[in-house]
């Protein structure tokens, strides 16, 4: 299992489990309550009934080194998975802003981003400080280079987006052409990478070409506004043949923050560096005197557009802490009511039986 990823210190995590005869695996696939794992043997299918918990962040995703039942069992089960190194995660369109894992033990973060719409640096941004809370290494892929007219306007574009990633590669990939793809193989050759972005931003397109095969369905985009369809509808794990493992993922129309305050930091690490030389600790780069944030605004060597963005995704990165926060303690008085119940419920039955 060496080209899933498997090494030496994922061996020892699974020694407990390995002396109860089971069998390790890679998920490559979920599936409405059941997965696909690759083992030693081969890919198994199995049931993920014992990996089910109500935190939506501890369920059981591609990516994950899972126990499995040895052959014989009909169905065989997920007994559980290793404790993860790296996992993204951003949080649900949903009113509750619950926690969504996409991938997990990765160490690359593909951010895909076609060249064939105007750049949304905001959302970059965004996706950038999901990837760096992670845990692994961001790359912002720049596909359809071969749609952009020029190679002075091809360089603008890029220039804006590395000035949105600062520390980040950028890189620009055509899959049409075969511009960039062996530059990109050659980063995602060492581990795993999951492959990130909007639909029509040409992330199954670009699966296929690191693949050297067409393993995941493509469809053109709509004329009208230039967006895709969901091709991809589950996340996918693929073995490349230059190395490594790639997870596919579908189209992500929100990408919403989930206790990414480090990742924020990392992606706007220039403001941070500033802001320690403001007068104030607790500056909140609006209007306070001294503020060295401001300054670099007002004599150009920080655009505004950076500080706006940065203000934006801090605010968002709140309230979403303070909304987990909240529910954490909900969960906590709910748990301990139902002990409580419990404990009654015993103690009345204990009395029932004295009598």
């Amino acid at each position: 299992m060496a080209p899933y990823g498997w090494d030496a210190e994922w061996e020892a995590e699974f020694a407990p489990y390995a002396a109860q005869g089971l069998l390790p695996g890679r998920v490559v696939r979920v599936d409405r309550g059941q997965c696909d794992v690759v083992t030693a043997d081969g890919t198994v299918r199995a049931d993920t009934e014992f990996v089910t918990p109500r935190d939506p962040l501890k369920v059981i995703c591609t990516g994950d080194w899972a126990v499995v039942d040895p052959e014989g069992g009909d169905p065989r089960y997920v007994r559980a998975y290793l404790p993860r190194r790296t996992s993204f995660v951003r949080s649900t369109s949903s009113k509750r802003s619950e926690g969504q894992i996409l991938a997990a033990n990765v160490d690359h973060s593909i951010i895909a981003v076609s060249l064939a719409a105007e750049l949304d640096l905001g959302r970059i941004e965004r996706f950038l400080a999901l990837g760096w809370e992670s845990g692994g290494q961001p790359v912002v892929v720049l596909t359809k280079a071969d749609l952009v007219p020029d190679a002075a306007t091809l360089a603008h574009l890029v220039q804006d987006v590395e000035t949105a990633a600062p520390g980040v590669q950028v890189l620009t990939v055509s899959a049409a052409s075969g511009q960039g793809v062996d530059v990109l193989a050659a980063v995602v050759s060492n581990g795993t990478s999951v492959l990130l972005g909007q639909s029509g931003a040409g992330k199954s397109t670009l699966a296929n070409a690191l693949a050297g095969a067409d393993v995941m369905e493509v469809q053109a985009i709509r004329d009208v506004d230039g967006k895709g369809r969901h091709t991809t509808t589950t996340r996918n794990l693929l073995p490349l043949p230059a190395g490594g493992v790639l997870i596919d993922t579908p189209g992500l129309r929100g990408v919403g923050l989930w206790d990414a305050e480090t990742g924020v930091g990392q992606v706007f690490a220039e403001i941070e560096e500033l802001a320690d030389d403001c007068r104030f600790h607790d500056c909140a780069h609006t209007a306070e005197p001294g503020c060295a944030v401001l300054a670099a605004v007002e004599d150009g060597t920080l655009p505004e557009r950076r500080l706006d963005s940065y203000r934006k995704l801090i605010r968002e990165n709140q309230r979403i802490v303070a909304k987990t926060d909240v529910r954490a303690r909900a969960e906590r008085r709910r748990e301990w009511r139902l002990k409580m119940a419990e404990g009654r419920a015993a103690v009345e039955i204990k009395r029932g039986r004295v009598r």
